[in-house]
């Protein structure tokens, strides 16, 4: 089964220095048929005016992975850990048993994020934070791993059986994404592509259950960003 979810028909907030886009219900935004995806609960699309971004604020037992897609974003937390994540960059946090945080854009340019929640499977987990480069030059024409819940993979590391991927497509041509069945699979594109010809446009999510292969075929230039969990 595969859903496309128009981006016209995500729940948005503009907040001026803010303007967000939700793939599922968040904050004032609620919808019962989109409350999460599996293990996948959140999925928002940022725009962050330059020099402005969010102050300090407290979670707890929730995997938040931060894929910067334009400029780049400063992180400093409780836990005294402080770091600027740029374009096509990861960074993730385990919330565990509490951690306060603040996300910041100190550039001179707005940038553009997804921040995605991905439910714990460590409750009550020593919180955690870690940030790694991904150059993008090194995933063109395939799925790189970006981040998962094993610790011996090469990529960051989260408390939950998921796996987040990313990867850039030229126009015209293919790649393909083995998985199984019973694994949910979210995929954002930021250009048309067709997922075994479903078509999506840039920032349309595409939900997935129940397939075995993918085949993403991209209409135009398109970095995807893709996370596959229970």
């Amino acid at each position: 089964m595969i859903d496309i979810r128009t981006f016209d028909s995500l729940g948005s907030a503009d907040h001026g220095w803010l303007d967000a886009h939700h793939h599922f219900s968040f904050a004032n935004y609620y919808d019962p048929a989109r409350m999460g995806w599996g293990a996948i609960r959140v999925w928002n699309d940022d725009r962050i005016a330059p020099k402005s971004g969010f102050p300090p604020h407290p979670h707890r037992d929730m995997e938040i992975i931060t894929y910067v897609r334009t400029g780049a974003i400063t992180h400093q937390d409780s836990m005294g850990n402080k770091g600027r994540t740029g374009a096509g960059d990861v960074q993730v946090m385990s919330a565990g048993t509490g951690v306060t945080h603040s996300e910041y854009n100190l550039e001179e340019e707005e940038t553009t994020l997804f921040q995605i929640w991905v439910e714990t499977d460590r409750m009550g987990a020593d919180p955690a934070w870690g940030a790694m480069p991904f150059p993008k030059e090194s995933r063109e024409g395939k799925f790189q791993l970006l981040a998962s819940g094993k610790a011996d993979d090469g990529a960051l590391t989260i408390n939950s059986d998921a796996k987040v991927f990313g990867a850039t497509v030229p126009a015209g041509e293919s790649i393909t994404f083995a998985t199984s069945p019973a694994r949910h699979v979210y995929l954002v594109p930021s250009g048309k592509i067709r997922v075994n010809g479903h078509e999506a446009n840039a920032r349309d999510g595409v939900a997935i259950v129940g397939e075995e292969l993918l085949t993403i075929q991209a209409d135009e230039d398109a970095e995807l960003v893709l996370v596959e969990a229970r």
